[in-house]
């Protein structure tokens, strides 16, 4: 229950209203599994649902939600901070962790990691009363030649580009000039340091960044 209400709310975050569609490709399941839970969480008010029109959570959903997301987010960097997990293994490791966890354990993470504002990823962590900040962030991919920006945020989904992305030094908070980008939806040309990479859009789709405005 709380892995759907968890997807829902990641997918409202760019989609508003959340397709059953989409959240069958994002968790790997049937429509009609899908479809099925979504009618017990509308049941239990977590969830507003109309068929064929979309999913909403509601405030009890969202809080859940949060609270889950705060969890995963905590235990990432716990994982990456105290234990030594590259960023690249934290994802999955966090996803077995976090239902299972007491909110005593998460206020001690908390407190160990120094109350941190975003995980391993740069993704931001829900405060315990359920806050989260909100960001305009661009991906990559729709940032033009001759731009400076500032990694943000990357996508931890795919561990094989998470690996590969550290091995070339793109991380949260990294600056990086765009120095060339390919027309029709081609590759980018970045500067990393002192070393140039070409990122295809699999790549620059997933990695979201704030443009540094020149002085």
């Amino acid at each position: 229950m709380e892995d759907y209400l968890k997807i829902i709310y990641k997918l409202s975050e760019t989609k508003g209203k959340v397709t059953t569609n989409a959240i069958s490709e994002r968790l790997g399941i049937s429509q009609a599994s899908v479809t099925g839970m979504l009618k017990k969480l509308s049941e239990l008010k977590l969830i507003r649902y109309t068929p064929y029109y979309g999913v909403e959570l509601s405030q009890a959903g969202k809080k859940i939600a949060l609270e889950v997301i705060r969890h995963h987010r905590l235990l990432e960097l716990y994982l990456a901070e105290a234990l030594g997990f590259t960023w690249d293994k934290v994802h999955e490791e966090a996803e077995r962790l976090e239902h299972v966890i007491s909110e005593e354990f998460e206020e001690k993470m908390a407190e160990f990691l120094g109350h941190p504002s975003t995980d391993p990823h740069g993704a931001p962590i829900p405060s315990k009363d359920g806050a989260i900040e909100k960001r305009s962030l661009i991906p990559l991919s729709k940032i033009e030649a001759g731009n400076r920006v500032e990694i943000k945020q990357v996508s931890d989904r795919d561990p094989e580009m998470l690996r590969y992305l550290g091995k070339i030094g793109i991380y949260p908070e990294v600056v990086i000039d765009v120095l060339e980008k390919v027309p029709f939806g081609g590759s980018l040309l970045v500067q990393v340091g002192k070393n140039k990479h070409y990122l295809g859009e699999g790549l620059t789709n997933n990695i979201f960044v704030e443009p540094i405005k020149s002085n």
